[in-house]
């Protein structure tokens, strides 16, 4: 069930209902949300919650055995992540690696033939994992102590971040979800203003982008011309940033009703002045998991500066690696890391940051070109989009100067877009309550017609 359909909407509003109906008795209201958080799940596919489920289980046994046995409490915590990174592999690179491990050997005249396996990827699989991961090294570390098992099971299995996160660590949402304090709603104006956002980015915007100019651009680049298809690679950066931070401003807002508080995961990423920068303000749940769980642990800036560029070029091959099992998304993380390197340098060089609008223009520029590989079906493909950006020997079919029009527009928006919030957050906190549903009524209805028809999906469902 997508969280942007009719039906959603309405199990959503019943389940607040009988949700804050239980607001005295912690316990059972936990209970109600673990259920509902698998029923959702087991409704995209009964396997996913049995293989959640599972990985739970096995996720509070090893924080029994640490426990019974704190002396191998990091022994067990290594062999726990192990396991981890090991059923992921499983579920999301086995296929890859298997092609390239026979690639491998057929050029040496090994004749190897590892068995293919026919099994469906878990949706939101990267996203708990990675959760669990930062759970296991907080309790390792002696940062905190293990939760009780109906709440790490709801730490993992939490709707709202379930599918394509935010990836919350165990300070931040485990902490809120072992509260012995009655829950309260949390502001509820600022949670339908995030709501109403994320349906104007991803159902109006994001998904006529995607109708008019990604979709058909990448579907068939040869057919363009330059002009159009740098257009189009402006397109898909535009498309991909309202709908995943329209997907984060659904899923804040929904935690909000139900009394929990998500950390942000966007801050306006393409005014960022470098590549450093956009991934301080780009997916900031993963881009400081990778920084806290990869990078430090492998040596960060501690042992030297030339090795620490190459810990953070490899850091951010993680991340592409993370994002799917193709070599495509392998060239899009080491394009970010060799952009981050390259700027470094600069800045080495120079003895002072670079700074200023052209800065901000260079930064979205290279971002955009690593996204083109991100979109493209395969590494192929992207690199004939990008060799078309030369092509100029027919008449252009699409509205060039109309599209650079908007996104000017885009660019405006977003640099005035906190403080139009914070002033319409403000204006919803003194409308009258009685009014409020017809707004929301009203809004709803004016997306819907605005956008396309049916109920489109969100892109980082996949990952």
């Amino acid at each position: 069930m997508s969280y942007l359909s009719p039906e959603f909407a309405v199990f959503f509003l019943a389940f607040l209902g009988v949700y804050w109906a239980l607001g005295k008795w912690h316990l059972a209201q936990k209970a109600l949300l673990l259920c509902a958080s698998y029923g959702l799940y087991v409704g995209l596919d009964w396997v996913f919650g049995v293989i959640l489920a599972v990985y739970s289980l096995c996720v509070i046994a090893l924080f029994a055995a640490m426990s019974k046995w704190p002396q191998r409490r990091r022994v067990l915590a290594a062999c726990g992540i192990a396991a981890s990174v090991l059923n992921l592999a499983v579920f999301k690179y086995f296929d890859f690696f298997r092609e390239a491990i026979q690639n491998a050997a057929g050029a040496v005249d090994l004749n190897w033939a590892l068995p293919a396996l026919d099994i469906l990827l878990p949706v939101g699989i990267s996203f708990y994992t990675f959760q669990s991961i930062a759970y296991i090294v907080a309790v390792s570390r002696g940062e905190r102590a293990p939760a009780a098992a109906l709440d790490t099971a709801l730490y993992l299995a939490f709707f709202p971040t379930l599918l394509a996160g935010p990836i919350c660590r165990p300070n931040v949402l485990l902490t809120q979800i072992e509260s012995q304090e009655q829950r309260q709603l949390l502001q509820p104006d600022r949670a339908l203003w995030l709501i109403l956002s994320a349906l104007v980015k991803k159902v109006w915007l994001a998904s006529w982008i995607a109708d008019a100019w990604v979709k058909p651009l990448f579907a068939n680049p040869d057919a363009y011309q330059g002009p159009e298809l740098l257009v189009g690679m402006y397109a898909y950066a535009v498309q991909i940033y309202l709908d995943f931070s329209g997907y984060s401003d659904l899923v804040i807002g929904m935690a909000l009703l139900l009394g929990y508080e998500l950390p942000a995961n966007f801050n306006y990423p393409y005014l960022a002045q470098s590549l450093r920068e956009f991934w301080r303000r780009w997916h900031i749940s993963l881009s400081t998991w990778i920084r806290d769980y990869v990078y430090i642990p492998l040596g960060g800036s501690r042992k030297g500066w030339w090795r620490g560029q190459a810990t953070l070029l490899f850091s951010m091959v993680v991340s592409g690696i993370w994002h799917g099992a193709s070599l495509k998304y392998i060239i899009w993380g080491a394009l970010h890391g060799f952009g981050v390197v390259a700027q470094n340098i600069l800045e080495k060089f120079r003895g002072k940051p670079v700074r200023g609008v052209l800065a901000t223009i260079v930064t979205f520029h290279l971002v955009c070109v690593a996204w083109v590989f991100f979109r493209a079906d395969g590494w192929h493909e992207a690199v004939n989009y990008l060799s078309g950006f030369g092509r100029f020997d027919a008449p252009l079919q699409l509205n060039v100067v109309g599209a650079l029009g908007l996104l000017a527009i885009f660019f405006i928006v977003t640099y005035f877009s906190q403080r139009f919030s914070e002033r319409a957050v403000l204006w919803l906190s003194q409308t009258p309550l009685l009014v409020k549903p017809l707004l929301l009524a009203a809004a709803v209805l004016a997306i819907t017609l605005l956008g396309p028809s049916g109920v489109p999906a969100f892109l980082y469902y996949s990952y």
